[in-house]
């Protein structure tokens, strides 16, 4: 989610457990699971790497969020008295907070983390699920095609999408949500490639 390990990258079993301090079974087990999501890809006889998308599924990731995010949204505005709201105010202010710190990697990590609040805002257990996994996989994608000027999603579209859900204004909330994430696809250079890293001691162990 902050982006922190490029598509492409081996994820050595041995390195994991060391920068972890767990055995190889509770790491093997998280390779499964990441697995399971597509978050990584695991080789035979290669052992796992994180996962790397090509110009067709980040096309199709995008256009599954089209699908979902835009009436959730709408949803969201019609039912606005019956949500919880501080949820959304409290995650826009530490958005706001870590901007002003200049803080890049919880800039990164945060601006994903909106978009699976709003899913949870809906109580929807599946909703919720498939925007987590949605915003992982698009993670990865602006990790690979994007750079550090889109990396997070443009300053004040999440308070702007927040506001129109707070007026009651499905529509609005709707088109917003529509631009914002046109706003990121198009910001991607399709052409780009982020190299894979090796020192996942250096990467995952950092604070």
């Amino acid at each position: 989610m902050e982006q922190r390990l490029a598509p492409n990258t081996k994820l050595s079993e041995a390195r994991l457990c060391e920068t972890f301090g767990v055995g190889r079974m509770r790491v093997r087990r998280a390779l499964l699971l990441l697995s399971s999501q597509g978050i990584i890809k695991l080789q035979s006889n290669r052992g796992a790497y994180v996962a790397c998308p090509d110009k067709s599924e980040a096309n199709d990731v995008f256009a599954a969020r089209m699908l979902i995010e835009p009436p959730l949204v709408r949803q969201l505005a019609q039912n606005s008295g019956d949500i919880d709201l501080k949820l959304l105010i409290d995650h826009i202010a530490l958005e706001d907070a870590a901007r002003q710190k200049k803080e890049r990697t919880e800039i990164i990590r945060l601006s994903g983390e909106f978009h699976t609040k709003l899913a949870q805002a809906t109580r929807n257990k599946f909703i919720f699920r498939m925007m987590r996994e949605l915003v992982t996989r698009t993670s990865l994608i602006v990790g690979l095609f994007g750079s550090s000027e889109n990396a997070s999603c443009p300053d004040d579209e999440h308070s702007n999408i927040l506001k129109a859900i707070q007026s009651h204004n499905p529509a609005l909330a709707e088109q917003l949500l529509m631009s914002h994430l046109d706003h990121i696809q198009s910001g991607l250079d399709m052409e780009a490639r982020q190299e894979p890293q090796d020192d996942l001691a250096a990467i995952l162990g950092s604070d």
